[in-house]
């Protein structure tokens, strides 16, 4: 059975690839260091997989830790690398927070890679790549924009980071998908998406508002030049994009004349604004949800959605 490290593998994404993985005959290792996760995910995981999954509590911006945990599974076949800060807003607030951290850890997972001779990496990207596009869909070969929020720009630095290492390092692929807005939860309900603290994603903040958690949600911003004047996104189920991972992972391992590093846009193609979802959960819940209009949120660009063509044709 082939060894993938996972890194951030409790998180929303992390924990649906790593069931992903389970199923399709993997041994997925998780390292995490929990800082917006909870343990009892790994629970989750062993109920839908009857799987004990091996999970080392290690943040990854420790150098030494990182390289020590590396050394122990060298007989990895891979890296997906998720573990990153990814909330837009507290980025902008807090842009060291966000450049420590995010960066820190992908040069010490590419030392650890390098290190022990582990020749496959999935990064975990997104659109935020895109800055504010030109033209809609945005497809791979869109221009890469001025980010709008030091979260994007952590990704396309992480991109570039890594486009560089592989240069020196021919032996090595790498995969990074770029992705539009995860939703929705395994069917099974033993994961989803439990952000610890107030969520910076849509859909947890209207189940939250839903359920009295929240008193109200706030959309930011009415005066996006979109159909209704909120923002609009392209939001892709969270299972669909962990299937993606795996089909990414087999693309490098199991062809041998794939390029050394690639792009892949994971979104469906269609932009829905906030109000849209909104207005889809009250009917689908006969449900009223308690919102209000806010100012805008600094980083948030106005609309952005997916041309998937080459990800549906190649992966």
């Amino acid at each position: 059975m082939q060894k993938i490290i996972v890194t951030g593998g409790t998180g929303y994404i992390g924990s649906h690839v790593v069931v992903d993985l389970i199923t399709k005959g993997y041994q997925p290792i998780i390292i995490d260091n929990l800082s917006n996760s909870e343990r009892s995910v790994l629970e989750g995981i062993k109920k839908i997989t009857d799987k004990d999954v091996e999970f080392a509590d290690i943040d990854l911006c420790d150098r030494e830790a990182t390289l020590s945990f590396f050394e122990q599974h060298r007989d990895s076949i891979g890296v997906i690398h998720f573990a990153a800060l990814k909330s837009v807003g507290e980025s902008v607030e807090k842009p060291l927070k966000y450049y420590r951290n995010n960066l820190d850890s992908l040069i010490n997972i590419l030392q650890g890679m390098e290190s022990y001779n582990i020749p496959n990496l999935i990064f975990s990207s997104s659109c935020t790549v895109y800055g504010e596009p030109d033209a809609l869909p945005v497809t791979e070969l869109s221009a890469i924009k001025p980010a709008t929020s030091p979260y994007g720009h952590t990704k396309q630095m992480g991109e570039e980071i890594i486009m560089n290492f592989l240069k020196s390092n021919s032996n090595v692929k790498a995969i990074s998908l770029r992705y539009f807005n995860p939703i929705g939860a395994h069917d099974s309900a033993y994961i989803g998406e439990l952000p610890t603290g107030v969520p910076s994603n849509l859909m947890p903040y209207i189940t939250q508002t839903a359920i009295g958690k929240r008193e109200c949600l706030s959309v930011f911003g009415d005066d996006y030049k979109t159909h209704d004047g909120t923002a609009l996104r392209d939001y892709i189920h969270v299972c669909d994009l962990a299937d993606a991972h795996t089909m990414a992972l087999e693309k490098i391992i199991g062809d041998s004349n794939s390029k050394n590093y690639d792009t892949y846009n994971l979104g469906v193609g269609t932009g829905y604004s906030v109000l849209d979802v909104i207005k889809s959960f009250e009917r689908s819940t006969d449900q009223k949800l308690n919102y209000k209009i806010a100012p805008r949120r600094a980083g948030d660009v106005s609309a952005i959605y997916a041309d998937n063509t080459k990800a549906t044709k190649e992966l």
